[in-house]
């Protein structure tokens, strides 16, 4: 599984879903927008201290956007 790929789609999807550009991801985060863009495409491998912020600024547990990933990668639609 390319965790950073599918990680990335889970946060893309939840920022859509909230309506959320990826600078008000970012700055929500306090994160670079540039930083978040290479996350959401799995250009960039989030450390975990990024990875919890950006869950949290997107409202989410950790745990979810971990969950939502692995659904991603197994083709699950629920």
């Amino acid at each position: 599984m390319d965790l950073a790929r599918h990680f990335g789609s889970a946060v893309r999807r939840q920022r859509n879903l909230l309506r959320l550009s990826q600078e008000e991801l970012a700055d929500r985060a306090q994160l670079d927008r540039s930083y978040v863009g290479r996350i959401e495409r799995g250009e960039q491998n989030a450390t975990l201290e990024s990875a919890q912020k950006v869950s949290d600024a997107l409202g989410v547990g950790l745990d979810v956007l971990f969950a939502v990933a692995r659904d991603i990668a197994t083709g699950r639609k629920d």
